[in-house]
C-alpha cells in the first residue's frame, strides 16, 4: 500500500491542529482555575454581603482569553512560529491593559469592616 506525501502532510497538519486546540483548551482551564479564588471572593464575600457581578461578567472572560493566549504563545514558541507568538504576546498585553483599565474605572476598593465600626 502506497502512502502519498500529501496524505502524510495532511495527517501531520491535523495532528498539529488537534494539539493546538488542546493547548488552547488547557489555557482556558488554567484561566478559570486562576480566576476562581478572586471570583469567589467577589461573588460571595463582597462588602456587606453584596455580590460584585463584574467579577463574573468581565474578570472571567478576560482570564479565559488570557489563559488561551498564554498557552498559544507557548505553543507557537515551541513550534518556532515567531510572528504568531509575538501576536499572542501582544494579545496578552492588550488583555492586561483592558483588565487594568476596568479595574481603575471601578474605583478604589471599599474598606473591609471586620471589627465593630
Amino acid at each position: 500500500m502506497e502512502i502519498h506525501k500529501g496524505t502524510r502532510d495532511e495527517r501531520r497538519e491535523a495532528a498539529v491542529g488537534a494539539v493546538g486546540c488542546g493547548t488552547a483548551f488547557a489555557g482556558a482551564l488554567a484561566g478559570i482555575v486562576l480566576w476562581a479564588p478572586h471570583g469567589k471572593g467577589g461573588l460571595l464575600d463582597g462588602f456587606e454581603g453584596a455580590s460584585n457581578w463584574n467579577v463574573l461578567w468581565i474578570g472571567l472572560p478576560l482570564m479565559i482569553l488570557g489563559g488561551v493566549a498564554a498557552a498559544l504563545a507557548v505553543f507557537f514558541l515551541v513550534r518556532r512560529r515567531w510572528p504568531h507568538a509575538l501576536g499572542m504576546v501582544a494579545a496578552i498585553a492588550a488583555l492586561i491593559a483592558v483588565g487594568v483599565g476596568v479595574d481603575a474605572l471601578a474605583g478604589a476598593p471599599r474598606p473591609e469592616c471586620y471589627d465593630p465600626c
